[in-house]
């Protein structure tokens, strides 16, 4: 389902309307209700609140993107001996086309290579265009595939493991 971007229509013109700003913050506790109703709203198979907590709790670069009070999006890094896995990317059904998972991932990518990352790795299955897309201006490329890797309506999908190598800020 694609979604027009918001504005009015003059003489066969549209006029973008002025978007509220949002920002890009660290996730916590409080988002987690937000953050799990985005995934069920997304998915069919969804992470469990559980499963957010335990990102929180382990450590790991939970971030929201807010836009009025509301959590819009929301992505989780995980970073290791020199290589960083993105586990999750999402943006609220209701916001999407508006750039906000570019600009997550760009948030993703510069925290990487501010941990002196040298490539960092995320799955994503192969039906998933819209974000491949995205992946793919950004400069990954396939590097693997791992069998039956997330569960499907018939069974399971495989996922298309995505790298890209990055140059460390000093």
């Amino acid at each position: 389902m694609s979604r027009k971007p918001p504005g009015e229509r003059v003489s066969g013109v549209i006029i973008p309307m002025a978007q509220p700003p949002a920002t890009i913050r660290e996730m916590n506790h409080d988002d987690l209700g937000m953050v799990s109703d985005i995934e069920r709203r997304s998915y069919e198979f969804p992470w469990s609140h559980g499963v957010f907590r335990d990102c929180l709790l382990a450590g790991y670069q939970c971030l929201a993107l807010v836009r009025e009070d509301r959590v819009a999006g929301y992505a989780i890094l995980s970073v290791a001996a020199g290589e960083a896995h993105i586990l999750n990317l999402c943006t609220d059904p209701d916001f999407r086309a508006l750039g906000y998972g570019e600009r997550l991932l760009d948030e993703l990518l510069h925290r990487a290579r501010s941990a002196s990352v040298r490539e960092i790795f995320l799955e994503v299955r192969p039906s998933n265009e819209t974000a491949i897309g995205l992946y793919r201006k950004k400069g990954f490329h396939q590097v693997a595939a791992r069998p039956a890797y997330y569960q499907a309506n018939e069974g399971r999908e495989d996922a298309a493991v995505l790298a890209k190598k990055l140059v460390v800020e000093l």
